[in-house]
């Protein structure tokens, strides 16, 4: 793939990353929330290799600062995040 190209790709790709971050750059909460989500189910892709990783919707949550991550055919994993939506704790869920 010729340098350009590649290039290119890769900015197309960080613009449309950073989309979600602009639209909600007027909430601090809702921006430490999205940057939470990011950084559990990098957090969880880090520790366990998986593919297909990402933040479960079904499972009501009612703390600030916690999430749910899934993991495809493998246990969730509970994950806290700091004030500023970094992943701070991830633990595999047994059920």
């Amino acid at each position: 793939m010729p340098v350009f190209l590649r290039s290119a790709l890769c900015l197309s790709l960080l613009a449309v990353a950073a989309c979600d971050e602009i639209a909600v750059a007027n909430d601090p909460e809702a921006l430490a929330d999205l940057r939470g989500q990011k950084s559990c189910v990098r957090a969880v892709v880090d520790e366990t290799g998986a593919d297909g990783v990402a933040i479960n919707t079904t499972i009501p949550i009612i703390e600030t600062n916690y999430f749910i991550v899934d993991v495809p055919n493998a246990k969730s994993w509970s994950c806290v995040t700091d004030e500023n939506g970094r992943a701070t704790q991830i633990a595999e869920i047994n059920r």
